[in-house]
């Protein structure tokens, strides 16, 4: 598995294999993309609670786009959203994230949610996204290609404890691409994968 394959989600703790990430790539796409390229690590405290930490944002939807393109774009978002949920609890129980993300792309979840109990933290606020549909495959299997800019500046990894943040990397990028590929499944858009890029947006 590459880097950039492990980089899948939004989110990763500073666990062993994640300084590692951060270290060859210093914006490890999981929850090490949520530093800033710039700027001092930050260990100050995050209030307990926020009115905008379970869900990612994304433009509304046009009145004239494609159904079809519409369809992809709610699946993507509400998977994005489902993962802040559990994110926000380092766990996916009580969210919906297999209704709207295949079990491959989940394991990839699923482990970082692992990581991020056993290292006692959470992620409290939310992802900004700004996905569009690049193209849509006219197949048995119908498959989306979504990409994306996604923006963490405000999706902040904290101990769950003492509700600090846990100081990372300074050199991450907090706004780094990310393509999503989906597939139909019956009436219904699964996210078969993500994968976040090793560049800014």
């Amino acid at each position: 598995m590459t880097h950039t394959q492990r980089r899948s989600n939004g989110l990763r703790p500073m666990t062993a294999s994640t300084r590692r990430l951060a270290a060859a790539l210093a914006a490890a796409g999981s929850l090490t993309a949520l530093a800033s390229c710039s700027g001092d690590m930050d260990t100050d405290a995050v209030p307990s609670k926020t009115s905008s930490n379970t869900a990612a944002s994304s433009p509304a939807p046009s009145a004239t786009a494609d159904p079809e393109h519409e369809a992809v774009l709610a699946a993507y978002t509400r998977s994005w959203e489902e993962q802040t949920k559990a994110y926000a609890q380092a766990s996916s129980d009580g969210t919906d994230l297999k209704q709207y993300t295949s079990l491959k792309a989940l394991a990839l979840v699923e482990s970082d949610l692992s990581a991020m109990r056993r290292a006692g933290q959470i992620a409290t606020g939310k992802p900004m996204i700004h996905p569009k549909v690049a193209k849509v495959s006219d197949a048995k299997i119908p498959k989306a290609t979504v990409s994306d800019c996604v923006d963490s500046t405000k999706w902040t990894l904290i101990d769950k404890d003492s509700r600090k943040k846990v100081p990372l990397p300074t050199e991450r990028l907090t706004k780094y691409v990310s393509t999503a590929t989906l597939e139909q499944w019956g009436s219904k858009w699964m996210v078969t994968q993500l994968t976040a890029q090793d560049r800014t947006c």
